[in-house]
């Protein structure tokens, strides 16, 4: 009975997702593969920090989209989420849980719980950085840089990701009766997950220039031509930066889980 339930509540908020735009119809198809198995793993407690993260950041990457329009020109994707941007932000917590599901070891949990952290505290940053009054600082040069540009931080930006993973945290707390400790663990690897992203965003990830209007973007095409690429790895787009950033942080924070318990 709960199962079916708990497959309501995820079918009523993934129409719900599309239906609001937050998702295409692919990132709807992919949100209720994430969404399932999440349940499996940790149940409606799962599910709710899961939705906790996708709501709060698609409000986030739709709150005043207006002033976010020349920003977006330099990003490879809108704010409407895609099987790709899903997957990249969810999928790899998805199979955290299922493997929770599979061995019932709490370092899954633990991990499941830092990507939802590290996802959540990089989209805040993301989204509401770019509304900072001042321009952002690159990591790799230490000059101001456009809005948008990936690599760079702001003090509202890094003030976000803080947020982001406390958020995480704090519904770790609520949800799970997790200790301290652990709420500590989780929002700590949680904003380490966001630092990462931003370093390898400034040295690693893709980035184009439009020879016709000169702007630097994550696009491979704009102007109604393609892009040249200025540095960064072609494979390294904004979604495998995501991933990886999520990833490794969780990793590395499961290791030290380890070692500790």
């Amino acid at each position: 009975m709960d199962s079916f339930f708990y497959l309501i509540i995820l079918i009523i908020c993934v129409y719900l997702g599309f239906r609001f735009r937050f998702l295409t119809l692919s990132g709807s198809i992919a949100a209720a593969i994430v969404g399932i198995l999440t349940v499996l793993g940790l149940h409606l407690e799962g599910l709710i920090l899961l939705g906790l993260f996708f709501t709060s950041s698609s409000y986030w990457s739709k709150y005043k989209k207006s002033q976010k329009e020349q920003v977006e020109e330099r990003l490879e994707k809108g704010s409407r989420r895609d099987w790709l941007q899903v997957v990249a932000n969810g999928g790899v917590a998805a199979v955290a849980s299922f493997l929770y599901y599979l061995t019932d070891e709490p370092v899954f949990m633990v991990a499941f719980c830092i990507l939802i952290a590290s996802s959540n505290s990089d989209t805040w940053a993301s989204e509401i950085g770019t509304l900072s009054k001042k321009p952002p600082i690159s990591i790799r040069t230490f000059k101001r840089v456009p809005k948008g540009t990936s690599g760079a931080i702001s003090m509202l930006g890094t003030a976000a990701g803080v947020g982001g993973a406390a958020l995480i945290a704090v519904a770790l707390f609520i949800l799970f009766d997790a200790a301290m400790e652990l709420v500590i663990f989780v929002f700590l690897f949680g904003f380490l997950g966001n630092l990462i992203d931003t370093g390898l965003g400034a040295f690693y990830q893709a980035t184009y220039r439009c020879n016709r209007c000169l702007l630097e973007t994550e696009k491979m095409h704009h102007c109604g031509q393609n892009t040249e690429k200025i540095r960064g790895f072609s494979f390294l787009n904004n979604d495998i930066v995501n991933l990886l950033s999520s990833l490794i942080a969780a990793l590395i924070g499961s290791v030290v889980y380890l070692s500790i318990t």
